[in-house]
């Protein structure tokens, strides 16, 4: 009991931590703040967002780290083996930290690939330079070593030392629409000593203030700036002008020529002959170093007709889900994964039909009358990737792997303890396994069918990065958020905190019509293959989607606000393994209705992953738990109730019932504050959204320590 005298209007609660669990009583054990005493409480109210030992600088983006991560992380230690360099202070902030008695919390640094850093060097060793990520020529050396601004040099010497208030400054969110920065023509004078210093003429908002590298080893530190450094050509025009542009051409053609993949002819009468094009592509080794610079000669198939120059063309790709619960794995049982990239793939398909296509540009001689008769598939033909898929597949099946139901581009083996997984996407091949020796058995016996490229330990796959550690894997489209940013001109634009405004709407009607509609659907192209990584944009990404046959001015609006939130943060990565925002394919009566119709796609989604697992050897027995708000929709799956509700709903949806009464699912409530499917649903508010964001497990290893 409380003895302090107290009137009506104290508080009737007090403030407290929560340590564990009392025996052999039920409630929690909570350590009191004011008199110091640990006690049993049962009316306890949890606020999962407050800290109080937490550091009083941290804003709302570091609640990712604070919570919980929710998924694939549950599996993995707290702690990451490698230690990166950045415990070590740097050199603005070792002054002040000396002579300071009071200890600092410090970040747990997540260093990933190979060795760990020496603790001794400094910061700016462990930091690539910015200024070769593109975009960002204007950064100088000042900014990049020292993404955090300090104030310290801007106090007068003489004067007496105060101590700073530690209460901290922000601006308004309802002024934030009314800030805005003056250009350097505008701007008022600057005193001496802020002319002379090396980032007086930096981009306000620059690059180095939301990404950093000081989490990696050097080796993929290397291999990250290679990556985002490279200039690939577009254009044969542009590749002509470079020597070993040049020399990737003729040897590509040498190689098509070896294969004897098509044979020099006149044009037949009656026939037409296609056009094709130059890809260009830049190899790298594990280390960051060249491999090479591929020039793929690809035939323009968008010009073939159906029925005469192709019949069937479907060919089935990793799915992305499947690339996601695969590393998984690896990462739960710490399985090795290998990359492969097979030489000419398509080239290797048998061509039935009779197509003929001109003589690559670059190559033909002026007054060239003749065609190429192909005896082979070519890249881009509408056929092409069938026929390289049967192949491939044929080649597989016959020294006993077996091709999974549940995904037709993975194929698994199973030996004597040993285990071997296979996913194709096009060309590029992921080979996950537990038994070196069987990987490299694997490699041998696919080089010798199809000539393949061992490109070493997975880092780099459909544009997205694999960093990993002894403590699990990371993905991230870094690389690919910096290209969007570089091609729309915005590499110095102000970061915003979240993707889309609390509660805005966007009209199909409102405002003026784009000048260039094509750019919009590009740009909206874009961001959903950044789907793949980034969850925290599926919500807004499905609504800018749907104005893509008419797009106005305030929907361009929109996404160039998704493009500042993704400037925030480029190389945030994913921790669940499947996800999606979309509308439904029938307008519901009711809430309870729509809530039913998504526990039916829901259910639909669990028991395809529960037989893609089976298939990987992860068997599951208990019930899966599916968590939903709505009591009502929880009374439709339990018992055939509602019947005047629920009568017009199509069979399809009631399956979820019946996997419910065999025990494959477990439908479970949950309360609207807890329900982490919000993210994908509405537009929420900016401390919302990052709590759900970290009760997910996104995680932001490029954030700046």
């Amino acid at each position: 009991m409380n003895g302090k005298p107290h009137d009506k209007f104290a508080p009737r609660s007090k403030s407290g931590i929560f340590v564990g669990y009392p025996n052999g009583q039920k409630g929690y054990r909570i350590y009191d703040l004011e008199s110091k005493v640990i006690y049993s409480s049962r009316d306890v109210q949890f606020f999962e967002s407050i800290f109080p030992f937490a550091d009083k600088k941290d804003n709302i983006a570091d609640l990712q780290a604070c919570h919980t991560p929710f998924g694939l992380t549950d599996h993995l230690p707290v702690d990451w083996e490698c230690q990166a360099a950045s415990h070590a202070p740097t050199g603005e902030t070792s002054k002040s930290t000396q002579t300071s008695d009071v200890p600092t919390r410090s970040n747990s640094p997540h260093n990933v690939d190979l060795e760990p850093l020496s603790l001794g060097s400094s910061s700016s060793q462990d930091q690539i330079p910015l200024d070769q990520a593109p975009g960002s020529a204007e950064l100088s050396p000042s900014t990049i070593q020292s993404p955090i601004r300090t104030e310290q040099s801007a106090l007068p010497v003489n004067e007496p030392s105060v101590v700073p208030s530690k209460r901290t400054r922000q601006v308004s969110q309802n002024l934030s629409g009314y800030n805005y920065t003056l250009p350097p023509s505008l701007a008022p004078p600057s005193s001496t000593s802020h002319s002379s210093s090396p980032s007086a003429n930096s981009t306000v908002y620059p690059l180095s203030h939301n990404i950093s590298y000081s989490k990696f080893s050097r080796t993929h530190t290397a291999f990250l700036t290679a990556i985002s450094s490279v200039d690939e050509p577009k254009y044969f025009s542009q590749a002509v002008k470079h020597a070993h542009w040049r020399d990737a051409m003729a040897k590509e053609i040498s190689a098509l020529e070896a294969n004897n993949t098509w044979t020099l002819m006149p044009l037949p009468s009656g026939k037409r002959a296609i056009d094709s094009k130059w890809v260009y592509k830049v190899k790298f080794h594990p280390d960051g170093t060249v491999e090479r610079y591929k020039a793929r000669l690809v035939a323009k198939g968008y010009t073939q007709i159906e029925g005469l120059d192709f019949h069937e063309t479907f060919a089935p790709v990793a799915k992305l889900v499947t690339v996601r619960c695969l590393l998984a794995i690896a990462s739960i049982k710490k399985w090795e994964l290998h990359q492969l990239d097979v030489n000419n793939a398509f080239l290797h398909g048998d061509l039935e039909e009779e197509v003929y296509m001109k003589i690559p540009q670059g190559f033909s001689k002026q007054g060239e009358n003749r065609v190429c008769r192909l005896q082979k598939s070519l890249y881009g033909l509408r056929q092409a990737s069938r026929n390289w898929y049967h192949k491939f597949t044929q080649s597989l099946l016959v020294v006993g792997f077996i091709q999974s139901q549940s995904d037709h581009s993975l194929f698994t083996f199973a030996r004597k303890g040993s285990f071997l997984a296979v996913l194709i996407y096009v060309d590029d091949v992921i080979v996950m396994g537990t038994d070196s020796a069987k990987i490299s058995w694997l490699k041998h016996y696919l080089d010798t069918k199809f000539h393949i490229k061992d490109l070493g330990k997975l880092k780099y796959f459909l544009g997205i990065e694999v960093a990993r550690s002894s403590d699990g894997i990371v993905l991230s489209q870094r690389k690919y958020v910096l290209d969007i940013l570089t091609e729309c001109g915005l590499t110095g634009c102000k970061p915003s905190s979240s993707p889309m405004a609390e509660q805005h709407q966007l009209d199909l009607n409102s405002g003026e019509l784009c000048d260039d509609p094509g750019q919009y659907r590009r740009l909206i192209g874009r961001l959903l293959y950044l789907t793949f990584t980034r969850l925290d944009i599926s919500y807004v990404v499905h609504i800018l989607s749907q104005f893509m046959h008419k797009p106005r001015r305030p929907h361009y609006d929109a996404a160039i606000r998704v493009l500042c939130y993704l400037k925030n943060s480029p190389g945030q990565g994913s921790s669940p393994i499947s996800w999606r925002s979309k509308n439904q394919s029938i307008v519901s009566r009711s809430t309870a209705e729509a809530e039913y119709r998504a526990m039916a796609s829901t259910a639909s989604e669990i028991i395809w992953l529960l037989r893609l697992l089976s298939d990987l050897g992860v068997s599951h027995q208990n019930p899966v738990s599916l968590f939903c708000d709505n009591q009502a929709a929880l009374h439709i799956v339990a018992n055939p109730v509602f019947h005047e509700r629920t009568k017009h709903i199509e069979i399809d949806c009631h399956f979820v019932r019946h996997h419910t009464q065999s025990k494959a699912l477990l439908p479970r409530p949950i309360s609207s504050q807890y329900q982490l499917a919000d993210i994908f649903t509405k537009a929420l508010g900016q401390e919302r959204f990052h709590i759900l964001l970290g009760k997910l497990g996104i995680s932001n290893i490029h954030a700046p320590t």
